[in-house]
């Protein structure tokens, strides 16, 4: 797969370099010429020199051939502004990193679905924590190749979850509707466009279910 990062702060390094150790192809969009000299001997991935919300900075990036887009600088409008234009140039996934919860509303009111606060992240855990939860990472549940895969249903997925014809090699575990609420799979629950399916599968599984299920 091809994955592309608009800036080069410690997520998006952490993460491209996650990638590349996976096998994945990643470019990163950075304007500071310094800095992508400075990550050249860090990482193996592709280097874009300029600014990340320029339509032709992005079409460079190759839109057709990207599965994912991350918008990971330090600016909440930057980032959101690099998405908006992505996604009319036809970039198929795009995630918005936002620093301000203020602004999360705004991106769900432009239709930037999958945005990412990584403060209320990190909040949640420790107010989790401080209350004694005993909190496990998924990291530590899921142990050998055992893989977390999701996607949302669209009309023609949009029927009772057992005849949905999901592959043996997966189980469907739980539906997140309308984002955030939570309600455990029943084989008889009829899905809505828009829900997110979340299944249990194998890492050798994936390719299958992403040409099942985009």
């Amino acid at each position: 797969m091809r994955f592309v990062f608009i800036g080069s702060g410690t997520l998006a390094v952490l993460t491209g370099r996650m990638l590349v150790e996976r096998g994945h192809e990643v470019v990163i969009v950075e304007r500071d010429p310094e800095t992508i000299e400075r990550l050249r001997d860090e990482l193996d991935v592709g280097f874009i020199h300029g600014d990340g919300t320029r339509p032709a900075i992005l079409r460079e990036a190759d839109p057709e051939n990207t599965d994912l887009l991350f918008c990971l600088t330090h600016d909440d409008q930057s980032n959101i502004i690099a998405s908006l234009v992505a996604r009319s140039l036809g970039y198929r996934r795009v995630v918005t990193k936002i620093e301000d919860p203020d602004l999360e509303h705004i991106c769900s009111e432009l239709g930037l679905a999958d945005s990412l606060v990584p403060m209320h992240t990190v909040g949640r855990y420790l107010a989790d924590m401080a209350e004694g939860q005993d909190i496990i990472a998924i990291s530590d549940i899921l142990r050998g190749d055992t893989r977390i895969f999701s996607f949302k249903v669209d009309e023609a997925s949009a029927t009772a979850l057992e005849k949905l014809s999901i592959p043996d090699v997966a189980r469907a575990i739980c539906i997140y509707r309308n984002g955030e609420e939570l309600k455990f799979a029943d084989p008889q629950m009829r899905l809505h466009v828009g829900d997110e399916v979340v299944l249990l599968t194998r890492a050798r599984s994936l390719k299958a279910l992403r040409q099942r299920f985009g």
